[in-house]
């Protein structure tokens, strides 16, 4: 395994979901395994080392048990796969010492002193404590000295900061002889074995290694002029990997950059209806190509409706009715400000021509209210019942109709006021936010739950174009800052018969709903296509990584 394969297998599998990840642990495991680097039959054999360091270990004082160990996880204690010629196995124990660090009562965490070395200093916290102990050497760590975090979070370190006492969860490792053995490919070794340690422990609510198994580890151990080459070559192909690693976020960030000017062109002010088409045309032509995250998607999906809102989506025909004259129709100019009692305010972007601005109170039909459902479901009927909508159904553009559950009749009989009839736009009002969807006609007699809104759309309006405005980024950035509630957050219903909404003429709803509706389709097609490919990418480098860690036979004649 050389820099110039792994740039060869980078290139075909680097799009792969944690690649670069997944490539470090495939250099830990050809380190390991003696596939990293040729054996050289001058080198001294492993056993030779071991007898070197089995004299300074009997003349090492110990602490602690003695006696027969237990026998722990054979994942630990055995090797999994065939030693090269000159390699030998051995116990942990047998190599170095797992030294316990000190537990503190909170009474000796001082504000100054010698630093107290926690797990959480290891991994993220920045956050010290301090000690005025005088404790035994062995409680200390310095500056090369080889640890390893076995408590909560998991992992070898080779120390590089001052003088520490270090906390009760981490061990230091003193090797028995450094002349005889790398620290830094026993370092390596730990790093590539972290998962099945961290694996092989116990607890539930903090996950903890035991000292007895630690020291039952196997080591698979080269020679130890081989144990400086693996480290040297790690060392090379980790540094590879960084740069590999910072080539993909720079693509990345291009990427980013590139969706985002893209988007940001369609909706800016001062974007001129002359020089939409030109933005938009680039944009989805572009955007395919460049789109490779599902967070990018989600962006275009958003774009998509925010455009459709603010009237850039399609174009604008002088010959449709205009909006306020549809309005008249439904009747707002009378009959529907009765609970909201306000006049829509102006919205924050410039309507089209033939446009309108109004309340959602507006759009209703002249008999029906916005309304909340089913207070309290009770038990469900064993037979019979009325189908009832909860949250947990009502999802962003479409009703899920696998889990909808009943209700008694008589309780139902009592909600008549939310029995749908079909066209109705549902909102969620509790519970899960953003669920919003058009009650299709087969949903005919079917009731909601208190959590969700009904809003009876006037059939002179598209309650389809209802759904995708309450699905675009412009309804929801005004409806976050209304919400209700603490701990469970709400949308009040005053609040969502007052809100003011873009109204285009019914022609040109119908015109947005389907464009909307075929650049929807467009962003199912680039998630599906993402997941293909991301399930392809990671087929491919797992069969790669297999291949590397498990050559076939023909291979292994060819090696003889």
């Amino acid at each position: 395994m050389n820099a110039k394969l792994l740039l060869e297998v980078y290139e075909r599998i680097s799009e792969a979901p944690d690649a670069i990840t997944r490539l470090r642990r495939f250099v830990l495991d050809l380190a390991i395994r003696g596939k990293l680097v040729e054996q050289d039959a001058t080198d001294e054999p492993a056993h030779m080392q071991l007898t070197r360091i089995s004299n300074f270990r009997s003349q090492t004082p110990t602490k602690g048990r003695k006696g027969k160990k237990k026998l722990v996880d054979p994942t630990l204690t055995e090797i999994s796969f065939d030693l090269p010629e000159g390699w030998e196995q051995a116990p942990l124990s047998e190599l170095l010492r797992v030294v316990n660090g000190r537990a503190f009562k909170k009474t000796e965490l001082l504000s100054e002193g010698t630093p107290v070395l926690r797990v959480g200093n290891l991994f993220t916290s920045n956050h010290w404590y301090y000690s005025d102990l005088s404790l035994d050497e062995d409680k200390y760590c310095d500056a090369g000295d080889l640890i390893y975090a076995w408590s909560a979070s998991f992992g070898p370190f080779i120390w590089s900061g001052p003088r520490a006492i270090y906390h009760y969860h981490i061990w230091k490792l003193p090797l028995f002889s450094d002349a005889d053995l790398s620290k830094q490919y026993i370092y390596l070794y730990l790093l590539q074995k972290t998962r099945e340690i961290k694996d092989a422990g116990h607890g539930i609510s903090m996950i903890h290694m035991t000292k007895e198994k630690m020291e039952q580890l196997a080591v698979p151990l080269p020679p130890l002029a081989e144990q400086h080459r693996i480290v040297a070559k790690v060392d090379e192909l980790m540094a590879l990997c960084d740069r590999l690693e910072e080539a993909r976020k720079a693509r990345e960030e291009t990427r980013n950059k590139l969706t985002a000017a893209s988007l940001a062109r369609l909706t800016a002010p001062d974007t001129t209806p002359e020089d939409f088409p030109a933005h938009a045309r680039f944009a989805l032509d572009t955007l395919p190509a460049i789109t490779s995250r599902p967070d990018q998607v989600k962006s275009l999906r958003q774009t998509i409706l925010n455009l459709a809102v603010r009237g850039k989506l399609v174009e604008q025909n002088a010959e449709d009715e205009p909006a306020s004259d549809l309005l008249v129709k439904i009747g707002a100019d009378k009959n529907k400000m009765r609970s909201a009692k306000v006049v829509a305010p102006d919205l924050p972007f410039v309507l089209p021509e033939g446009w309108a601005s109004a309340s959602v109170q507006d759009t209703l039909m002249r008999d029906r209210e916005i309304s909340y459902g089913v207070i309290k479901l009770g038990a469900e009927p064993k037979s019979g019942g009325i189908p009832t909508l909860r949250c947990s159904d009502v999802r962003p553009g479409f009703i899920d109709e696998r889990k909808v559950r009943k209700v008694q009749e008589d309780i139902e009989a009592q909600y008549i006021r939310t029995r749908l009839v079909g066209g109705e736009v549902l909102i969620n009002i509790r519970g899960t936010l953003g669920g919003v969807a058009e009650v299709p006609k087969k949903m005919a007699g079917y009731n909601i739950a208190r959590e969700v809104a009904v809003i009876p759309v006037s059939n002179q309006m598209s309650a389809r174009y209802i759904v995708y405005l309450m699905l675009s980024p412009f309804f929801w950035d005004h409806i976050q800052g209304n919400l209700r509630g603490i701990a469970y957050k709400g949308l009040n219903l005053g609040t969502l018969r007052a809100l003011p909404i873009p109204i285009p003429p019914l022609a040109e709803q119908h015109r947005i709903v389907a464009k909307v509706d075929a650049l929807l389709a467009l962003c199912d097609w680039l998630d599906a296509a993402l997941t293909s490919a991301d399930t392809t990418r990671t087929h491919l480098l797992e069969a790669l990584l297999h291949e590397a860690l498990n050559p076939t036979e023909k291979e292994l004649e060819a090696a003889e």
